[in-house]
């Protein structure tokens, strides 16, 4: 059982709407792979042409070289997690999670064996007698997991599989398909629109953007070295902030631009075509700004939320959208204080007029534990 998947070239449209124009992805055998994009963005699709739920229009999908394109889903080796657990609700647990098995005409002892070792591994043994009105969210999702897992697949592809739950159930969930992962050591693909799920969970995040990939590459890939605006903003929870301005200077030691409030911070990018006057967009996420006695950007406090570990201010800058800055969980900072942060112009990003990242001088030293992918290579600058 491998389980290497590669797109090439697939494209899907209904009619003259298209959703997905063409994409070519790679994912290796064994890794967990995670789209990721907002709603619309053609990520479930992708993962429906996969599992052969919908027919491409034009391309080719090879599960280990073997291309499956017109292979009807029941014979691609793959197992499907949905968004709905699908149970049925006068089958028992063990019912539930055989019932692929009986109608693919296992014996009784196999289906006994596979679907007692998928309880096990889900820590579903104590209910296996139990039908699923009798258990909770979590457990019914376990439930539809361990169907999944006895027919052992290739790969797994998971559809917003914890979108149904509370948010406890969801972190409880998450790290249990982390661990589900470390155990079976089988190719993964999980869709969400939650960029903490797709950081928290992948080795290689597809980010998708009106059916294209924006970027491809590891968590801290995206997190460091987002290619452009679109990726910038979506991965980081609160999301980056961003200011509009325009080049002071650009030399050997960066680019330097305005800030609001007259000041200017020189970012240590390779200048690459940035001219004074030109137009480009500061990209700063709020745990690089902190508050201080004197800094950078000031402005006055509309919110403040307080989350135990952390706090986040949400600052008010003349001719500026709100601007949100991490502080301690103790801060002290009340709504309408003003104050004072600071930014380190080594955690900063600049965007050309055409959204693209101008390449960070450290980059190197940056990536060197975590190196980008081939795919993620084909979409950095």
């Amino acid at each position: 059982m491998t389980g290497k998947i590669v797109l090439k070239g697939v494209r899907k449209a209904f009619g003259e709407h298209v959703i997905i124009p063409s994409i070519d992805l790679e994912i290796n055998e064994g890794e967990f792979v995670v789209f990721v994009g907002p709603s619309g963005c053609g990520k479930s699709t992708l993962l429906r042409l996969i599992a052969g739920l919908e027919d491409a229009t034009a391309g080719k999908i090879e599960i280990d070289s073997v291309d499956i394109s017109d292979v009807p889903p029941a014979r691609r080796g793959l197992s499907m997690v949905f968004q709905s657990y699908a149970l049925y609700p006068h089958m028992s647990v063990r019912g539930n999670i055989g019932f692929g098995l009986r109608m693919a005409g296992e014996s009784k002892e196999v289906i006994r064996q596979k679907v007692e070792k998928a309880a096990a591994v889900l820590n579903l043994t104590a209910y296996l007698d139990r039908k699923p009105r009798q258990l909770s969210g979590g457990q019914r999702q376990r439930v539809a997991i361990g169907r999944a897992i006895v027919r052992e697949p290739k790969a797994f592809l998971f559809d917003e599989p914890l979108s149904n739950l509370d948010a406890a159930l969801r972190v409880q969930m998450r790290l249990e398909i982390a661990q589900l992962h470390e155990s079976l050591s089988t190719t993964m693909i999980y869709v969400t629109h939650d960029q903490v799920e797709a950081m928290t969970l992948a080795d290689k995040i597809v980010v998708l953007n009106s059916g294209t990939i924006e970027q491809v590459g590891t968590p801290l890939e995206l997190y460091h070295h987002p290619v452009n605006l679109f990726v910038a903003g979506f991965i980081g929870s609160p999301k980056m902030n961003f200011f509009e301005t325009e080049v002071v200077a650009a030399g050997s030691d960066g680019v330097t631009v305005a800030l609001p409030g007259g000041q200017a911070v020189t970012v240590p990018v390779l200048p690459d075509g940035a001219a004074p006057g030109g137009k480009v967009t500061l990209g700063v996420r709020p745990e690089h700004l902190r508050p201080a006695e004197a800094g950078e950007l000031a402005g006055d406090v509309v919110v403040v939320e307080r989350l135990g570990g952390d706090t986040f201010l949400y600052l008010r800058l003349p001719g500026q959208p709100l601007v949100v800055a991490q502080a301690e969980g103790s801060d002290p900072t009340r709504v309408r204080d003003h104050v004072h942060v600071r930014i380190d112009p080594a955690t900063c990003h600049l965007f050309d007029a055409k959204g693209r990242s101008l390449p960070h001088r450290q980059r190197h030293a940056l990536v060197q534990s975590f190196r980008p992918t081939d795919q993620a290579a084909k979409h950095w600058p």
